[in-house]
């Protein structure tokens, strides 16, 4: 009788507590912002759920093309990353591209005068539809309409070659104008064991008239200078700032003058200069923002979907479908 008298009382106490006492939580749902789709600019739409066609200034022939957007994303992955590549690393790169180029007619203008992008590199992405081949097809294909988003917009979807070790932020690898984006973030990225030889550690040696008319072009008026140091660096490690005496010039800004090609990073190991050469060396390929290529190579090999590569490179953003 006891015993019963104690197992009522232990049940009137659970009743009162789960009816009396703090709710139980229910499971987290999906906020408002991660359901939500980017609109597909009106200029370049077919109505709802139907795949855009972009005009394109050909840069190789200097007329524009009509073509699906999948079509210009073919050439642009094709244009942007090897063909032999593992499959996961391609389809990061086809959702990057098709998000570079939906942001792109949406927030910019081509200086091609009728067309909403081009191929010309230093407006966009590069293109080379001759390298088109089944990998590359089935890449496309597979994430076809898939895009990279954040709170309802199209990311800046920036990617690079190698990010030598740690990606960066806009602002520190490429002098960013605006707001540091919130999806942007530095990361390590695996890419130093695979990158080729040559932009896992390179050195290039400039003439002082080389480094003159460069700084000329960036509108600092100056004749001569005595002495090159790395100033001022990012949280990447990066440089951000050059002194070229005591006068600041910004890192990612002077490689562009100067020659990307050249100055393959603002990755700096040391500069060097005699009176009449600069000499840098330095590691990693691009401007280090966003998606590293070799990065995402190795992680594909060890196994990682295009949506873990991507997410890896960029922070609470979401990837959706637009079209069928």
């Amino acid at each position: 009788m006891v015993k019963m008298k104690w197992i009522l009382v232990f049940l009137i106490f659970m009743f009162v507590s789960t009816s009396c006492g703090t709710p139980a939580k229910k499971p987290m749902q999906p906020t408002k912002e991660k359901a939500m789709l980017p609109k597909i600019p009106d200029k370049i739409s077919r109505g709802y759920n139907k795949e855009p066609v972009l005009k394109v200034y050909i840069a190789q022939t200097g007329k524009i093309e009509t073509m699906l957007l999948e079509q210009y994303v073919m050439g642009t992955v094709a244009g942007e990353i090897k063909n032999d590549w593992p499959l996961e690393a391609l389809k990061a790169q086809a959702i990057l591209a098709r998000s570079y180029v939906l942001n792109f007619v949406n927030n910019e203008k081509s200086k091609y005068t009728d067309a909403d992008i081009s191929t010309d590199f230093e407006e966009a992405q590069a293109w080379n539809p001759s390298n088109i081949n089944s990998n590359i097809k089935k890449a496309v294909n597979d994430t076809r309409g898939l895009v990279a988003v954040y709170d309802g917009k199209y990311i800046e979807a920036w990617f690079h070659s190698d990010a030598a070790g740690r990606t960066a932020l806009a602002k520190e690898g490429l002098n960013y104008k605006k707001s540091e984006p919130p999806y942007t973030e530095s990361v390590k990225s695996d890419d130093i064991k695979v990158a080729p030889p040559n932009i896992k550690n390179w050195s290039y040696t400039f003439t002082k008239q080389e480094v003159l008319s460069a700084l000329n072009k960036m509108g600092i008026e100056i004749s001569d200078f005595k002495t090159v140091k790395i100033g001022a660096k990012g949280i990447s490690g990066r440089t951000v700032l050059l002194d070229f005496d005591k006068i600041p010039v910004n890192a990612p800004d002077f490689r562009i003058a100067i020659g990307s090609e050249k100055m393959k990073s603002t990755m700096l190991d040391s500069v060097k200069y005699d009176g009449n050469n600069l000499t840098i060396k330095g590691r990693g390929f691009g401007h280090g923002v966003g998606m590293s290529q070799w990065g995402a190579y190795q992680m594909a090999k060890n196994g990682a979907k295009a949506s873990d590569i991507i997410m890896h490179y960029f922070k609470n953003i979401n990837i959706v479908k637009l079209w069928k």
